[in-house]
This record gives C-alpha cells, structure tokens and sequence, in this order.
C-alpha cells in the first residue's frame, strides 16, 4: 500500500478553511451565498478562512496533455487547506460541471480533510446536489460532513438572503452547527496526519 504525506501543522494554529464557490454561471446566487457564509466564518478564531472561485479560474474547455496555470494554481489552494466548504447549487438533480472539472484536478490534495456543503436549490434545496459530491469525495479519501446548510429558493424573495426572521435564524444555526463540526473534524485529521501517514 502507498502511503500519503498529508504534511503536518501546528495544533494551536487556526483550521485552514477553503470556501470553494462551485457555479461558475452568469446571474449566479453563489457567490452571494458564499458571502454569507464567509461573514460568519470569519467571526471564528479557530479559522482561517479563504474563498477559492472557480469563475476566477481559466480552465481549459478539454483536458489538456499538460497541466495548465490555473490548474495548478487550483490544485495548490486545494493543498493549503485543511478544510472545505463546497458551495453549490442544484442543477437538474446534480451539481454543476463546473464544479466536476475542478475537483478533478486535485486529488492527493484531498485525502484525509473534512468536506461540507451549503447548497441551494428550488425545492429540494440542493440536496441532490450534495448527495451526488459526497460520492465523489469519497472516493478522494475525505470525511464528508452530515450536517450542512441547505437554502430552499422558494423561501426567498428577489434577495436570496432577504428572508423572514424564522428563516435567517435556522440557517445562521445550521452554518453554525457545520462550523462546529468542521472545526472538530479538521483538527481530529490535522493530528491523525501528524501522527501517522495515511493509507491510501
């Protein structure tokens, strides 16, 4: 078996956290969503928190024989972070190619972090979305979150966040709940990779 040198950080050190924005389409509600969720992460001091948009990202149209800048660039916020929270929308029942192409690139990078999702969709909330990645990042050797935020568009109005009181409250408490348990999972890994190479 191979073994994998996920590297080693110090135990004090705040959790690295990479927000990934997953919809890369025009009028897109993800980087609003993002924001949110960035705005309560950051009250945090155990996190560290960055925000990797896959619309900033020049990836090629097919799969090139090379990899290319923005690859590479990916691939290496995908190393720096200890953590992630996905953000993606539902589209027909799955998450977005964009989302598909990116993860790809990576896959070492991956191994042995927690992932958690905020998702948003019509109805569903984009939970097929989310049940789709959680197959893909298991096979990428990482512990998927239970917990998560799902946004239902039809509770919003013109203003995806513009939302009743009752509404904010449960979302600003689930994003809390998926901090929590990122936070625990995150450090839980950060000192099994310190304590041994993993398997892989």
């Amino acid at each position: 078996m191979r073994q994998c040198d996920n590297g080693e950080e110090g135990d004090a050190a705040p959790l690295r956290v990479a927000v990934i924005i997953g919809s890369t389409r025009e009028g897109r509600l993800g980087d609003a969503i993002a924001r949110w969720f960035v705005e309560r992460a950051a009250k945090r001091d155990d996190l560290a928190v960055s925000v990797v948009d896959l619309a900033d990202f020049d990836f090629p149209a097919r799969y090139p024989d090379r990899v290319t800048e923005p690859m590479a660039e990916f691939t290496a916020e995908v190393d720096r972070a200890e953590a992630f929270v996905v953000v993606t929308p539902e589209y027909n029942r799955s998450f977005p190619a964009s989302l598909k192409q990116a993860v790809d690139y990576a896959y070492d990078e991956w191994q042995t972090k927690p992932v958690a999702f905020v998702s948003y969709g019509h109805g569903s909330g984009g939970l097929y979305a989310v049940e789709g990645l959680r197959s893909v990042f298991t096979e990428l050797h990482t512990v998927t979150l239970r917990n998560g935020v799902s946004i239902n568009l039809f509770d919003c109005g013109d203003d995806v966040l513009d939302v009743d009181a009752a509404t904010e409250e449960h979302r600003d408490r689930a994003a809390s709940v998926l901090l929590d348990q990122l936070g625990w999972w995150g450090l839980a890994l950060r000192e099994a990779r310190k304590a041994r190479p993993y398997i892989c």
